[in-house]
């Protein structure tokens, strides 16, 4: 390569994924001032369709439309949300996936009135999509309506606004990506609302030869991050997560190089939980055994059940 090299970063184009690109894009230059990058808007399947996600492919179809632009030479690099890559498709042969440092995994109640959860009345109405969020809130707070909604972040904020919901669930990483953290009304507790697994966590993926840009950003990369990334990931995959499926996790480091693995799975309507949590020292070792002590007390059975929903 000459002196200046430009990095072609494909992602999606709503606010979030742009703010983002546009993260991405000034770490590439602090750390490597002799490169250009470049946004590469993409349009998914998700993007476009207002119905249900699993029949435009599930999360795949957020990030297969991304990944493909690096695949057919349109992009360098896909910029993903770790927690949008699905867990039942392997991901494209050829391609490798680095992660920075991973931000917070939380989620937050963003009430309009500034109400806590424990708070709201019966029949509250609370927005959100995700079948993990729907399972626990069920779950802890029956007495609440839950709405299911789609859209990006500022969709649905602006959903409280116009009274189609009174409150919304969301990421804390998604407001403070965006600049708005000041609207959340409460950070709910990961042991009351475990996260989902790739929470708060980016993934830049890129051809597995292309060694020039995976020297431009190793020193974006972030060993932590990655360790629980590939914790998370292989549990995922060792369940075959999908859309539907109701599974929550999260992989803490701890000292001396270990990692902690805790994960459940619940039926859709969060009337029974499976839990499993290990430490030990490998990734993908511990990955693999905390989904098969979720598959040993039925993992299998109840991710059935809400792939026919």
């Amino acid at each position: 390569m000459g002196m200046t090299q430009h990095i072609r970063i494909a992602s999606r184009a709503s606010a979030m994924a742009t703010a983002q690109v546009n993260w991405l894009m000034a770490e590439i230059t602090r750390t490597s001032p002799g490169t250009v990058p470049e946004f590469v808007p993409i349009t998914t399947a998700g993007d476009s369709w207002t119905g249900p996600l699993a029949e435009v492919g599930g999360k795949g179809a957020f990030t297969s439309a991304v990944a493909r632009a690096v695949l057919d030479g349109r992009a360098d690099l896909a910029l993903h949300c770790a927690k949008d890559m699905p867990g039942d498709e392997p991901e494209p042969d050829g391609t490798v996936c680095l992660y920075p440092r991973r931000d917070d995994v939380h989620d937050v109640l963003v009430h309009p009135a500034g109400t806590k959860l424990d708070d709201l009345p019966a029949g509250t109405r609370i927005g959100t999509s995700a079948p993990r969020r729907i399972a626990q809130l069920t779950a802890s707070h029956p007495h609440l309506t839950v709405v299911a909604v789609r859209g990006n972040a500022d969709t649905r904020l602006g959903l409280t606004r116009s009274g189609d919901v009174d409150a919304v669930i969301l990421a804390l990483a998604v407001l403070r990506r965006l600049g708005r953290e000041a609207e959340a009304t409460e950070i709910i507790d990961t042991d009351r609302m475990m996260p989902a697994l790739g929470a708060g966590q980016l993934a830049l993926q890129i051809r597995a030869d292309d060694q020039d840009l995976l020297d431009v950003l190793t020193p974006l990369t972030d060993p932590a991050a990655t360790r629980a990334a590939l914790a998370e990931r292989t549990l995922l995959r060792a369940l075959a997560g999908h859309c539907h499926a109701p599974i929550a996790g999260h992989a803490t480091a701890h000292a001396a190089g270990e990692l902690h693995l805790a994960a459940r799975v619940y039926t859709p309507d969060g009337s029974a939980m499976l839990t499993a949590a290990r430490t030990g020292p490998d990734p993908q070792t511990l990955g693999r055994a905390v989904a098969q002590d979720l598959i040993a007390q039925g993992a299998n059975d109840l991710l059935a059940s809400s792939r026919r929903r």
